[in-house]
């Protein structure tokens, strides 16, 4: 039952005006009414035995835009004092509860993706800690509880035993007072080399950025299945920022390498990507450095064709450009790239650690609004990474994982070529659907365009003489070719194209509007063959 937090009274600050208020906890939630026209001011929580978290809100002293939450499940019973940079009255439409404030709609939001990773409040971006560990994927993210705009950056946390089924758990990693929680990975410790763990326990390892007056790298571990993160009281263990006078050196991406028995950090830094190596995850020995990249690092290796006696090591950043090359263990030396193998709104993705059968699964963050709901982001679906030889040598190949296929519900198929307008005739049956899958190829007659629009979008614009995809140079594997095939994945708030099988993809945020002409093909004499029509289930 919903109670009033009591005991509010105004406190003195030199120059700022304050609130304070003390309250016993008794319920799981604080609910946070926030407005997005108020000026952020810093909202702290104390706590006997709990460290102080200091963030910054918009607390709405009026009707709230929307309502955030904090789960208090580790402060009840514990005396609480939150004190604020605001107004009494601010602080006072703060209330505690036994669930969240629109918790009955949560998930049924007229804006909210029924089958991508969504936050149940606030503000998400990169993804981080991505491991399979004792039977289930964990997704740590870049995340703001506090607001739908970017702040406060926290680790919040999901886990899931498919990849696409995700429960939602409590923030994992907190701003502390030497800064905010910037993006990072994961590994487990199977030997406990950290000494983190015991034999018997070994730790999953965490490194992630410490962003303050610089950026350090930091640690953090869990003997709980990634329950609980316990900060490493030796952090930071990797302080850069004399070697490259810069605040910008972040993102620490761990993974180990055998050959050497060593771990590995890539660690983006100023202009490109640099390795470290360590024998215990503590202690870490700068090696290399590989210009051109910008945040988000990752290194990878992958067979070549499936063939696992042909392997190349891939070398990415945030942007989705890559190198392929070698690595000893201490140096990447590039052979190829660097290339693009996926545009849009993805950004930042990160490869899970320990998938059981082997596969490089990727997610990525979508950087997709959701027109008024309270969160904002997105992570797309999981793709799988390979390596394929093409006609202009291994390029990388990214696809949907198959656990997607468990998600479509049949509608459609054709086995004869449509003309443009029995295809959009067929599509339109389904077009106000929720999730919707669409497989064709695009027959050019002449090598001009092929175009798909959705209730006046663009999603696919294919200009074949200039070799031109939605602005993009893109050319088919088979030259010449006047055939385009391409898969779409659209939700309520985003499309994803995927074209030739996974070789370029592309993500786009999709318009709401008031337009319902549904779907139109164009293009002279456009004829669309091998036309598959699926629903997708929602994932809530």
């Amino acid at each position: 039952m919903r109670q009033s937090l009591l005991a509010l009274f105004l406190v003195a600050s030199i120059g700022v005006q304050a609130a304070e208020m003390t309250l016993k906890v008794r319920s799981r939630y604080l609910n946070i009414p926030i407005s997005q026209a108020a000026e952020r001011r810093r909202l702290t929580f104390r706590a006997e035995g709990i460290d102080e978290l200091s963030v910054l809100v918009r607390l709405a002293e009026g009707e709230p835009d929307y309502w955030v939450f904090k789960d208090m499940e580790a402060y009840k019973g514990r005396t609480l004092t939150l004190s604020y940079e605001g107004s009494e009255a601010a602080l006072r439409a703060i209330l505690q509860a036994d669930t969240i404030m629109g918790q009955a709609q949560m998930y049924r939001e007229a804006n909210r993706p029924q089958f991508h990773f969504t936050t149940r409040r606030g503000w998400i971006n990169d993804p981080n800690g991505l491991i399979f560990h004792d039977g289930e994927y964990h997704l740590f993210y870049q995340h703001n509880p506090y607001e739908r705009e970017w702040q406060n950056m926290h680790w919040g946390h999901a886990v899931s035993p498919d990849l696409l089924h995700w429960t939602e758990l409590n923030d994992a990693l907190y701003p502390d007072a030497a800064g905010t929680m910037f993006s990072g990975s994961a590994v487990f410790d199977a030997h406990n080399t950290s000494g983190f763990g015991t034999k018997q326990n070994p730790p999953l390892v965490f490194a992630y950025t410490n962003d303050g007056r610089h950026e350090t790298q930091c640690l953090a571990y869990s003997l709980d299945r990634g329950r609980t993160l316990t900060k490493y009281a030796g952090n930071p263990v990797v302080d850069s920022h004399a070697k490259w006078q810069t605040h910008d050196t972040r993102d620490p991406r761990l993974l180990w390498y055998a050959p050497a028995r060593h771990w590995v950090m890539v660690l983006n830094e100023r202009n490109g990507h640099s390795i470290y190596t360590s024998d215990n995850l503590r202690d870490w020995s700068y090696q290399s450095h590989v210009t051109g990249f910008w945040e988000c690092p990752d290194l990878v290796e992958l067979p070549v064709d499936g063939n696992p006696g042909q392997t190349m090591w891939l070398l990415y950043g945030a942007s989705g450009t890559y190198m392929l090359g070698q690595f000893d263990g201490r140096v990447f030396t590039p052979s190829s790239g660097k290339h693009c193998y996926t545009s849009g709104t993805i950004y930042a993705a990160q490869t899970i650690t320990d998938v059981p059968d082997g596969r490089c699964i990727q997610i990525g963050w979508g950087r997709v609004s959701h027109p008024d709901m309270p969160f904002n982001g997105m992570m797309l679906l999981p793709t799988e990474l390979t390596l394929r030889t093409t006609r202009e040598g291994v390029r990388l190949c990214s696809r949907p994982i198959r656990e997607v296929e468990s998600l479509l519900l049949p509608l459609y198929s054709a086995e004869r070529p449509l003309s443009q307008s029995m295809a959009a005739e067929a599509l339109n049956r389904y077009a106000d659907r929720d999730g919707l899958h669409i497989r064709c190829t695009l027959n050019l007659t002449y090598a001009t365009s092929a175009t798909l629009r959705l209730n006046g979008q663009t999603l696919i614009d294919y200009d074949l003489n200039q070799n031109l995809l939605n602005g993009r140079f893109y050319s088919p594997q088979r030259i010449g070719s006047l055939s385009l095939p391409v898969e779409l994945f659209i939700d309520r708030t985003s499309v994803e194209v995927f074209v030739e099988d996974g070789l370029y993809s592309y993500s786009l945020a999709r318009t709401l509007s008031d337009n319902r002409e549904g779907f139109r093909f164009s293009g002279s004499e456009l004829s669309i063959a091998d036309l598959r029509v699926d629903g997708i289930r929602s994932i809530w």
